[in-house]
């Protein structure tokens, strides 16, 4: 299969079994070869929406645009500019790692406003969870700089958004892609009206997210970053989430979530370093499902960041689909970790304790 449909956005809106929505929003993009049926995404998460059809019903229709006031309300005007010129040139390198063709901004603007309008959908009462399926991915672009593939903040983009347009004052995001959310992690850094909470291996791009970065200002103690090693087993990276997000959600008592949803944690992965399946993240967005009734279930948005083995994105966000869609148990996390994940966890209340938020 030839995906030679250039951004042409789709939203899927599913009516779950379980009694809520899921608002699904995806993008095709161009593709320089052709795919087979078993490595196209689009086909194969097609095919898996298709098979659960007794379990939602699917609606499909066009996705506008954001506004240049929407994405100011994280970039810089200079650097808006910038990238919409980047139409004028074949080739544009916005930074040593992000190439641009005459199309990228369009996928950029398109990625943005797709996680507005599936925040608008979330916050109108439309559905009660959201994933949306875009590229190119937002967490590591700044106010005036691209880098890692992202040319806009997607997530934070959305987070301003519901601050400004909803008066939101309690947002959490939870960043699980392997790489530092460096641009989440500055654009909130003095901000208190946002909680950003980041697992992910220092050792890798953009060599940041330290455990003693937890914010300046009135974001004192609102930036939690667990840096996490390489040899770390899904059992402990799920322990971590448990051990952080259980009182975390309960006490902070978000209004919303905002999951930056990367998968580049996946053992496939070619520039991940991990060890991880697909399962993980099942198990992950499951625990999710769960906690959120702690806080009287607040909307809940995933966007699609990293991930860069076609099939392993696939497995993966079949298991996020699959953890949205099915009714399922408590997810079963062992009380104790191993000894490497409890001091990872020791480490994070201590640094944490004097913030009083999710830990005393």
């Amino acid at each position: 299969m030839k995906a030679s449909i250039l951004f042409r956005p789709i939203k899927i809106l599913m009516k779950l079994f379980i009694g809520f929505f899921i608002f699904l929003i995806t993008s095709e993009s161009s593709a320089q070869e052709d795919l087979s049926l078993e490595e196209s995404w689009q086909e194969d998460l097609a095919n898996f929406i298709r098979r659960d059809r007794n379990h939602a019903s699917v609606i499909l229709w066009s996705l506008g645009n954001e506004t240049l006031e929407q994405l100011e309300l994280v970039h810089s005007a200079a650097y808006i500019k910038m990238v919409l010129k980047t139409a004028e040139h074949p080739f544009t390198s916005l930074a040593p790692d992000t190439p641009a063709s005459r199309k990228s901004y369009l996928a950029a603007w398109l990625a943005a406003g797709g996680c507005i309008s599936g925040l608008n959908a979330l916050m109108s009462g439309s559905c009660d969870v959201c994933l949306s399926l875009v590229r190119p991915p937002g967490h590591h672009a700044l106010r005036d700089r691209a880098g890692g593939f992202c040319i806009f903040n997607n997530l934070a983009i959305a987070a301003r958004h519901a601050v400004k347009q909803y008066g939101l004052n309690r947002i959490l995001i939870i960043d699980w892609d392997i790489h530092h959310g460096n641009g989440l992690n500055d654009v909130f850094y003095h901000e208190k009206e946002v909680l950003y909470f980041s697992t992910h291996d220092q050792l890798l791009y953009p060599y940041t997210g330290d455990w003693e970065q937890t914010g300046e200002g009135k974001g004192k103690g609102y930036t939690l970053n667990i840096p996490i090693p390489r040899n770390l087993q899904e059992a402990d990276l799920l322990f971590i989430y448990r051990a952080v997000l259980e009182p975390l959600i309960s006490r902070y008592a978000p209004q919303l979530i905002l999951v930056a949803a990367g998968f580049d944690a996946h053992h496939l992965d070619p520039i991940g370093r991990s060890n991880m399946s697909e399962k993980i993240f099942g198990q992950l967005t499951r625990l999710l499902i769960e906690l959120r009734s702690n806080a009287d279930h607040p909307p809940l948005f995933f966007a699609l960041e990293g991930g860069y083995h076609p099939r392993a994105l696939v497995l993966s966000l079949k298991q996020v689909m699959q953890g949205l869609l099915t009714e399922a148990p408590r997810e079963r996390v062992a009380k104790t970790g191993s000894r490497q994940a409890e001091k990872l966890i020791q480490k994070a209340r201590q640094i944490h304790a004097e913030y009083g938020l999710w830990v005393d």
